[in-house]
This record gives structure tokens, C-alpha cells and sequence, in this order.
């Protein structure tokens, strides 16, 4: 994995492993022709960013898609009272955001 040369490293992570995982990280940057720093950062970095996408992604079955959409299209209701008093509440104690 390509990374650009512009980005600072000024942060270290250190991780203590077995023996056996370390050869396995070794010879895996081996066969891709990198470090094991290089390789780790590398694939770390597109699998955490894979698990954040999952994370953030909202995956909707057809009648979830549908009752969505009609609430999005639904004319907007009055807010609640309690909803003004807060925000009441907010305007006269809060000066600065």
C-alpha cells in the first residue's frame, strides 16, 4: 500500500506479540516487498477504515426504506412544549456556542 510521503508521523504504537505472529506479519511484508511497519500501517489503516464504513452505514430493508422516505416527505408537527421550554431554557443560560 502506497502512502503519501507528505503525511507527518509524529505518533508511535507499539504491541507486544507471539512469536509466531510476528513471523507471519514478516513474511507477509515479505511477500508484498515492504516493511512490517509499512505493511501493518498499511492494511491496519484500510481495515479500520472498512469497519468504520461499516459502522456508518444504515442499511435499510424495503419496508424500512419505504416508512423513511414517509417520514422524510411528512409535513413537519408543531414542537413539543417540552421541546420549547429547552430551548427557552438554552437561550437564556447559554451565551456563547
Amino acid at each position: 500500500m502506497v502512502t503519501p510521503s507528505n503525511y507527518t508521523r509524529t505518533s508511535r504504537l507499539v504491541a507486544r506479540i507471539s512469536p509466531e505472529d510476528k513471523a507471519l506479519l514478516e513474511r507477509a511484508a515479505g511477500i508484498e516487498g515492504t516493511s512490517v511497519a509499512a505493511f501493518i500501517v498499511g492494511h491496519g489503516r484500510s481495515a479500520a477504515q472498512e469497519i468504520v464504513r461499516q459502522h456508518d452505514t444504515v442499511r435499510l430493508n424495503q419496508v424500512e426504506s419505504q416508512r423513511f422516505v414517509k417520514a422524510l416527505l411528512a409535513p413537519m408537527k408543531a414542537p413539543a412544549k417540552r421541546l420549547k421550554d429547552a430551548l427557552a431554557l438554552h437561550r437564556a443560560t447559554v451565551t456563547e456556542c
